[in-house]
């Protein structure tokens, strides 16, 4: 009687914690709370979005190649571009298109992987229009959660991660140093090109 009533027990035990882990409970798809308030909230959300955080510091690494004078302009440019295309993604809705992280992943991974010299005239614009649409497209998602604070934690952020890294990528004298940054470009290709392939499947 005593066996039958431990079983008892244990089973009602585990079908009991069972029951706690797998209860439904709320769950914000695709957005970052710290606890720490809506700035830190914004910084967590790029730590944590690779399709954000990754072309960042590709854009930063491929700046580093090109040396100090575009990183200089890299730094204050993102994160800039950024908080305006944010900001406009807050005012407009106009939904999330998410293959152009496909796209940026691909792109700015070519550019690293190849190292191909562009002129501050083109880095610039490219900066920009990254940042903008990366922006736009943060607005979107943190205008229901942190909003414009959240905006200006990932500015922050930005500036940080593009400065420490093109920093050290401008730092590297010795050729293998460069070889290196350039096989990190080629991986961040191709993962661009499996994300364009998955899109082009018609994945979610």
């Amino acid at each position: 009687m005593r066996s039958l009533l431990t079983r008892k027990t244990g089973t009602a035990a585990v079908g009991l914690a069972a029951w706690l882990l797998l209860a439904p409970s709320s769950a914000p798809a695709h957005l970052v709370t710290t606890g720490l308030g809506p700035v830190y909230d914004g910084i967590g959300h790029l730590v944590l979005t690779p399709e954000d955080l990754v072309p960042a510091l590709a854009l930063a690494l491929y700046c580093g190649l090109r040396g100090a004078r575009i990183s200089r302009h890299a730094i204050f440019v993102l994160p800039a571009c950024w908080l305006l295309g944010g900001l406009s993604g807050t005012l407009v809705d106009a939904g999330v298109w998410y293959p152009f992280s496909a796209f940026s992943f691909l792109l700015l991974g070519i550019l690293v992987a190849s190292d191909l010299t562009l002129p501050l005239q083109v880095v610039t614009p490219v900066t920009a229009l990254l940042g903008f649409i990366h922006g736009f497209f943060n607005g979107q998602v943190l205008k229901s959660g942190p909003g414009v604070p959240g905006l200006l934690g990932i500015m922050a952020a930005l500036f940080v991660v593009v400065t420490l890294s093109s920093a050290l990528v401008v730092s590297v004298k010795r050729p293998w140093g460069r070889v290196v940054v350039r096989v990190m470009g080629s991986w961040v290709a191709a993962s661009g090109m499996l994300m364009v392939g998955w899109y082009l499947k018609g994945g979610v």
